[in-house]
């Protein structure tokens, strides 16, 4: 994807080939919540005869943005302390303890480095802002000798196999993914080996509950479409089910639309978003379903969305915090709102329009909503409503279970007219609901009925 004359200055690479050492390795888990398929946990044992694995639970996650919303609301913050508590449990299938703790990064990445004599930390890459501050923080009150090594840890294409200049990345989808498909091969698996048995310390650290971090207990209201747990054990159980037990895999493309209940669609998301599942894992499952069961348009379009996921993690490595700018990618000078009412009565599922009340009620009570459903409230947001998209997008980073800053910000240009929409379309949300809920029964499920 490259021309011969191109330089390679803007080459996303990343390599790390250091001979095994007799040192102590710390991997500092992020949205890379799994043991199978791990990039950054394999290189760490690869490079150190001893590999501890910690989690920080940052006190930023909890405090309210700009816009006034918590970064991480009670639906997500319960997702990841479920999937703590499984990786914590993986890990020592695999003779790796997992030390968890509540606290500022830079401050507590220390301690543990004095206190178990860490050689290297090894943590996913990531290049988003706060992110990336995180890590300058923690950097600067390390000890000089201690290097952090980032390893590109989520994509199904990558960066390194696509061989691609940064501000090559073309602008619209389909042209990004017919060059992958056709010149870049997807990566087997990586797999984890089980460490001797003295690898386990002595330490141990408890994974804090809900009303340890400001919450409230809570019941999973009976409706949700996701009514799953957090974890790559629940991860991998899902994948078995959708593929090989009820074998919906095979009418995804017909279903992939659908409103009401858990197998509408994969619901592979919340658990890829913060790492539970690899998107290779879900891709090398495909194809061995493909050869197992069929292969048709449903089993390519699972890929095809794997893709778009891809997609727009390229388009925010190019274009950087433009991402979270209001005028998008594009640079566009519309006129947003901030009407708090406005805004207040879409959260609440009270505006005039009654498929988007339905989705955003679903969404408040569950976390959780449906593709459809996201491309709908949204473009209501910014092309009815007129609102200034990035309060829209933080709210959906609160409280959506799957939230993924890449696909999130992504997607909200997308529907908004900054970003990568060639056509600018505007939903017309009626008749969607027309087509997509044509006997009300999403509407009532969420709605009060006697609205009908």
């Amino acid at each position: 994807m490259k021309d011969a004359g191109e330089t390679n200055k803007n080459k996303l690479t990343l390599t790390d080939k250091t001979e095994i050492k007799n040192t102590t390795g710390l991997v500092w888990f992020g949205n890379d919540l799994r043991i199978h398929d791990n990039d950054v946990l394999s290189l760490a044992i690869k490079n150190h005869s001893k590999v501890i694995g910690t989690y920080i639970i940052d006190p930023l996650f909890f405090k309210e943005n700009e816009f006034g919303f918590k970064k991480m609301d009670v639906f997500r913050t319960q997702f990841l302390l479920e999937s703590l508590n499984d990786l914590q449990h993986q890990l020592l299938t695999k003779n790796i303890s997992l030390l968890v703790f509540t606290d500022n990064p830079e401050i507590r990445l220390k301690v543990i480095c004095d206190s178990y004599k860490i050689d290297s930390i090894y943590k996913q890459k990531e290049w988003t802002n706060e992110e990336n501050i995180s890590k300058i923080k923690v950097q600067k009150n390390l000890n000089k000798n201690i290097k952090i090594t980032e390893v590109y840890n989520q994509f199904l294409y990558h960066p390194e196999d696509i061989n691609i200049n940064i501000d090559s990345i073309p602008q619209v989808f389909s042209n990004l993914r017919k060059k992958l498909e056709k010149y870049v091969a997807i990566r087997p698996k990586t797999e984890i080996p089980k460490l001797n048995p003295n690898n386990v310390i002595n330490t141990t650290t408890t994974i804090p509950s809900l009303s340890d971090l400001g919450f409230n207990i809570f019941e999973k209201d009976k409706k949700t479409a996701f009514p799953f747990s957090g974890g790559e054990n629940e991860a991998l159980k899902r994948l078995t089910n959708y593929f090989f037990e009820t074998k919906n895999l095979g009418i995804y493309k017909k279903t992939r639309n659908g409103l009401i209940g858990t197998d509408y669609s994969s619901k592979f998301s919340p658990w890829l978003a913060n790492g539970s599942i690899s998107a290779r894992t879900i891709y090398w499952s495909v194809k061995n379903f493909e050869e197992r069961e069929v292969k048709n348009q449903s089993t390519y379009w699972l890929i095809f969305e794997l893709i778009w996921r891809d997609y727009f993690k390229y388009i925010s490595i190019k274009y950087g915090n433009n991402i979270f700018k209001i005028g998008g990618i594009l640079n566009k000078n519309y006129t947003w709102s901030s009407n708090k009412k406005m805004i207040q009565n879409w959260i609440n599922g009270e505006t005039k329009d009654d498929f988007v009340n339905a989705n955003m009620i679903e969404l408040r009570n569950t976390g959780w909503m449906s593709n459809r459903g996201r491309q709908n409230v949204a473009s209501y947001f910014a092309k009815e409503l007129k609102l200034d998209w990035r309060i829209g997008a933080a709210y959906f980073e609160s409280i959506l279970l799957d939230y993924d800053v890449h696909s999130n910000y992504g997607n909200w240009m997308y529907v908004s007219g900054v970003g990568n929409d060639p056509r600018d379309r505007k939903f017309n949300t009626q008749l969607q609901a027309e087509r997509y809920d044509p006997s009300h029964l999403f509407r009532k499920r969420w709605l009060q009925q006697t609205l009908f």
